[in-house]
């Protein structure tokens, strides 16, 4: 962990202190800064706006009434993704996860600053993970979008570290083995636009 996320997580420490004191604005100031993180992470399970926002909202009325019971045994950040990875399991239990279309999705998925070549990459990586199982999805969210260890996947996940070792590899295989031919899809659609 780097002198940043340790200051990040110092500074959620403190958020969840005054949460368990009844700070309102506390719970405010967690929830505008985890929920761009969490609207991105959540959209690895599922593609419905409605649903990662109830999940989301769901996330945090429960960190909001445990915040007294944080140990401290992990980052603020990793308790927090645990929340709502259960809680997003929890929604897709109930509500299933049937396709919708990406302007569904909460605004804050997607950086209004971004590039035609960024929304492009953006676009090819999404139809790569698309073709993933959902928990690969997420383990490659948290590895690699949100910068947790493995060790802090397995505590999200509840599932032993060689579980996410194995979701990891076998997400890797399978999007080294799909992205090259969704690549040539992309440049085979440039090609047909006039």
């Amino acid at each position: 962990m780097n002198d940043a996320d340790i200051d990040a997580d110092a500074t959620d420490r403190m958020l969840l202190q005054r949460m368990s004191a009844g700070d309102r604005a506390a719970l405010g100031v967690l929830y505008r800064s985890y929920h761009g993180r969490l609207c991105r992470f959540l959209s690895r399970l599922t593609r419905r706006g409605d649903v990662i926002e109830e999940v989301i909202n769901d996330c945090f009325w429960i960190a909001w009434q445990k915040a007294g019971t944080f140990h401290g045994d992990s980052r603020v950040s990793t308790w927090l993704m645990g929340i709502a990875y259960r809680c997003g399991l929890k929604a897709l239990r109930q509500h299933g996860d049937e396709p919708v279309e990406d302007d569904t999705l909460p605004e804050q998925r997607t950086p209004a600053h971004d590039l035609d070549e960024d929304r492009e990459l953006r676009d090819w990586l999404g139809k790569g993970l698309d073709r993933l199982s959902a928990d690969q999805r997420v383990v490659i969210e948290l590895v690699y979008g949100v910068g947790h260890t493995l060790d802090e996947v397995a505590v999200i996940m509840q599932c032993p570290v060689g579980t996410v070792k194995a979701r990891l590899f076998h997400a890797r295989v399978k999007l080294r083995n799909v992205l090259p031919a969704l690549a040539g899809e992309t440049s085979i659609h440039r090609e047909k636009l006039p």
